[in-house]
């Protein structure tokens, strides 16, 4: 196990250019891989959960080319049946993009397959996708074991897919994740597949399709999809810059007094960038310029100047558009001056670790005073902050987002802080340490 000693830091400054965004870089080769044609993405992300998912189309027959140093990757498509029974079982590593995605497109291939996975996605619930799947006409087979008082399913899932029928399905948990995997799965059904989701999620899936010509249509709370015959690549795609690797960076420039940084090219998905509007409701100065679209995602330039943060309330609507972000945000209100309280945050539980348990032992071991208030069956969590932050002895619990956000937390601390396991950045941010040694002055 990697430690890393991290002491606190005077100031950032720098023009930053991000690797591309994980969660478009895994649509990118999943959709590429069961369209028609060529697909070349440019810069995409190689961080282990997309590398993750090129190994399994490529254990799925897909050819596929990947050129690390121009971060560059090209797909030449099978169409929508033209994948191969795979030779064993696949390994899908701790993505559950990855694991949930595939699991759409299989349901509509005329083989069975056998989807494993890491430690880390092994315990996450996977009942949420398996469900609308069967509905659909899918046949599998998953790991059952406990949840609290009820059974939940669980990786390794065996799919047998087959002739699919559409559904009208309503969400009972935002997730991107589980209505992605519906919508792949659609595209393979005989009729118009309806999704209704009560809280509007990440919508990358549904802007890369319409970019592949899927017969797709959207609207304020529902999204459908018809099979209308084969997709075709567009040809190119460029994955714009990452906004949840962003965010520590943009958290950490906020709480460190004297520090500015400008960075280029990013996500500006609206329903990925709800930070932006959180942090600038607690007073940060943070600017958008450069406007413009990378294809089919809104992308522009961020620039962030150290502020004095003040607490902020986030609502529950709010938790789909930053949920990856707020770990970090979390470490933004503990130097905020004021009560912060975020309102159902019940999802962090279920994410590569249980993110209320890592954040709030660690904060409080770094002396934040933060508590967990369960109200009428959803949790939330309340930040008093503005005091100093201590170094202390902390773990990554084994997760990516822990772990930055704790290190984003000890640079803006005093004295010096420990963090166990940090092996775990690959994930998402493989060269976060690397950036952050540049931007340090």
């Amino acid at each position: 196990m990697r430690f890393l000693a991290v002491k606190g830091s005077s100031r950032v400054k720098g023009n930053i250019l991000l690797p591309g965004d994980k969660s478009i870089s895994s649509r990118s080769i999943i959709i590429s891989a069961i369209s028609r044609g060529k697909t070349t993405i440019r810069n995409f992300s190689f961080g282990k959960d997309p590398l993750n998912t090129i190994n399994v189309f490529r254990r799925l027959g897909v050819k596929i080319i990947s050129d690390r140093p121009s971060k560059t990757v090209i797909v030449f498509g099978s169409g929508l049946s033209g994948l191969k029974k795979p030779k064993g079982d696949i390994f899908t590593g701790d993505s559950g993009t990855t694991l949930r995605l595939t699991l759409g497109v299989l349901a509509g291939q005329d083989f069975s397959s056998t989807l494993t996975a890491g430690k880390s996605l092994s315990r996450r619930p996977m009942l949420r996708v398996t469900a609308p799947l069967r509905k659909m006409g899918a046949d599998i087979k998953s790991r059952l074991g406990p949840c609290g008082s009820k059974m939940e399913e669980y990786a390794p899932i065996t799919i047998k897919g087959g002739c699919l029928a559409p559904i009208t399905y309503r969400l009972p948990v935002a997730s991107a994740q589980v209505k992605s995997a519906i919508l792949l799965a659609g595209l393979y059904a005989n009729g118009k597949t309806r999704i209704i989701e009560p809280l509007k999620t990440r919508d990358h899936t549904e802007r890369m399709l319409r970019l592949f010509k899927a017969g797709i249509k959207t609207g304020r709370h529902s999204i459908v999809i018809e099979n209308k015959g084969e997709l075709r690549s567009p040809g190119r795609i460029l994955i714009p810059g990452d906004i949840s690797s962003a965010s520590f960076l943009i958290v950490l420039t906020a709480i460190l007094p004297g520090s500015s940084i400008l960075i280029k090219n990013i996500s500006l998905n609206p329903e990925r960038s709800g930070i932006i509007g959180v942090l600038k409701r607690m007073g940060a100065d943070i600017r958008i310029s450069s406007r413009g679209m990378a294809g089919f995602e809104p992308i522009g330039n961020i620039s962030v100047r150290s502020s004095q943060l003040k607490g902020a309330v986030i609502n529950k609507k709010e938790i789909p558009s930053l949920i990856d972000e707020l770990p970090v945000l979390m470490v933004a209100a503990s130097f905020a001056k004021g009560k912060s309280v975020f309102k159902g945050v019940d999802e962090l539980r279920a994410k590569e670790t249980d993110r209320i348990t890592s954040m709030t032992r660690n904060l409080k071991k770094m002396g934040v005073d933060i508590e967990v208030v369960n109200s009428a069956g959803s949790e939330k969590i309340l930040i008093r902050g503005g005091a100093p932050l201590t170094g202390a002895k902390v773990s990554s619990f084994g997760d990516h987002r822990t772990a930055m956000s704790m290190i984003v937390a000890a640079l803006a601390a005093e004295g010096a802080t420990f963090i166990d396991d940090i092996s775990c950045i690959n994930k998402s941010f493989p060269d976060f340490l690397s950036l952050l040694k540049a931007l340090i002055r």
